[in-house]
C-alpha cells in the first residue's frame, strides 16, 4: 500500500483544521468568561449565556505577533425588559475590549 502526496496534502490539511477548530473553541470560553465578568461588574445580565462569532481576521499584536482577531456579539439586559447589544473582541488568547451598546438603568 502507498500513500501518494494528495493523501498526505489532504490529511494535514485536516488536522489543521481541527487544530485551528479546537483553539477557537478555548479562545470562546475565554471570551465568553471575560464577557460574563464584564457584565456582572456593569450589573446587567448576559442573556441567553452565550457568545456568538460575529467575525475574524488576522491582525498584528502589541509584539508584532500575527494573531487571529475575533469579535464576539451578545445580549444583555439591564432592566430585564429589553435587550441591548454587546461586543467582545480577542485578539489571540487576550481581551482587547468589551462594549456595551447604549441602555437604559
Amino acid at each position: 500500500m502507498y500513500i501518494e502526496m494528495t493523501d498526505l496534502v489532504w490529511l494535514c490539511l485536516m488536522m489543521l483544521t481541527g487544530y485551528h477548530w479546537w483553539r477557537a473553541q478555548k479562545v470562546k470560553e475565554l471570551a465568553l468568561r471575560h464577557t460574563r465578568r464584564h457584565c456582572e461588574e456593569m450589573e446587567v445580565q448576559l442573556l441567553d449565556d452565550s457568545i456568538g462569532l460575529r467575525g475574524f481576521w488576522l491582525k498584528r499584536d502589541d509584539s508584532g505577533q500575527l494573531r487571529f482577531w475575533r469579535s464576539y456579539n451578545f445580549e444583555f439586559t439591564a432592566t430585564g425588559d429589553d435587550r441591548f447589544q454587546g461586543r467582545t473582541i480577542m485578539l489571540g488568547e487576550k481581551l482587547s475590549t468589551i462594549q456595551l451598546g447604549a441602555y437604559r438603568i
